[in-house]
């Protein structure tokens, strides 16, 4: 089955801090070639102005005091830090953001700006720095082996109309899918013994299994599934079309970042239930 062996490895390789299977470990995601990025670049930018919105959470938004904090916020200053660049963080709306950025109020986009085809005719990105499996997850202490030939005839709880719904009907025919109108009715099939297993979007069921409504009743099955053409999304930073050298830049920090333990730090400080 082309793709499905690999989907697994995609992107996502198991940092320092854990390995599949060892049940006291977290699994931290590596998109950086260890041998790329140990030469800083000849020239790194004096500032770097990023542009933010704060509705973004666990990504960017006000906590209790009013402070702008999140895992992008977190992640921008860090850059900055590597870089020896003055920071500046100016919030935006959603839809502002790219306007503000060609209008030179900013440099840098740290919001979850997708890489459509149409912002690669205006935009530069960096390297992702995270990426949106598909998960499964089943009541806790199951043991269940989630490849295809092992799920088939399997129950699969799914959430209808999803690009998760649309991978099993191609990789996992011979389960039996069944879809739900929602994700929280998808996830509650698990607990009333309708599915045997459940697949859905890791990010969302990592905070699900690390919240309250869960009941502590479920936990991650397998590894992460990152298969191209079902889960590309992938969380970068944009840059003005003529901003190369800060994306160097940028893309160096980030490597430096993984290297150096940060972004694991980080990324468990926002994640610790991790969704790889």
């Amino acid at each position: 089955m082309t793709g499905v062996a690999g989907a697994l490895a995609q992107g996502a390789e198991p940092g320092a801090s854990g390995q599949e299977g060892d049940p006291a470990a977290v699994t931290v995601p590596n998109f950086w070639d260890p041998r790329g990025g140990a030469d800083r670049p000849t020239v790194t930018p004096n500032t770097i102005r990023f542009l933010a919105s704060d509705d973004f959470p666990p990504f960017a938004f006000r906590d209790g005091t009013g402070r702008l904090t999140g895992f992008n916020i977190d992640l921008a200053r860090a850059i900055c830090e590597e870089l020896d660049s003055a920071c500046s963080l100016r919030i935006k709306s959603f839809d502002a953001l790219v306007p503000a950025l060609v209008r030179e109020e900013g440099d840098a986009i740290i919001a979850g700006l997708a890489r459509t085809e149409a912002n690669t005719r205006t935009l530069l990105f960096s390297d992702p720095y995270l990426k949106l499996p598909g998960r499964f997850t089943v009541l806790q202490g199951k043991t269940l082996s989630v490849l295809p030939e092992d799920l088939a005839g399997k129950r699969i709880s799914v959430e209808a109309g999803t690009v998760h719904e649309a991978f099993l009907r191609t990789y996992f025919a011979d389960a039996t899918i069944k879809t739900y109108p929602t994700a929280t009715e998808a996830r509650a099939a698990l607990g009333t013994e309708e599915a045997d297993v459940h697949f859905g979007d890791g990010l969302s069921l990592s905070f699900w299994l690390n919240g309250k409504t869960s009941g502590d009743c479920c936990e991650f099955v397998g590894g992460p599934w990152l298969e191209p053409g079902y889960f590309d999304r992938a969380l970068t930073i944009a840059f003005r079309q003529d901003d190369a050298l800060r994306q160097a830049a940028v893309n160096h920090a980030l490597t430096r970042l993984q290297a150096k333990g940060v972004y694991a730090e980080l990324y468990l400080r926002y994640f610790p239930v991790s969704f790889y």
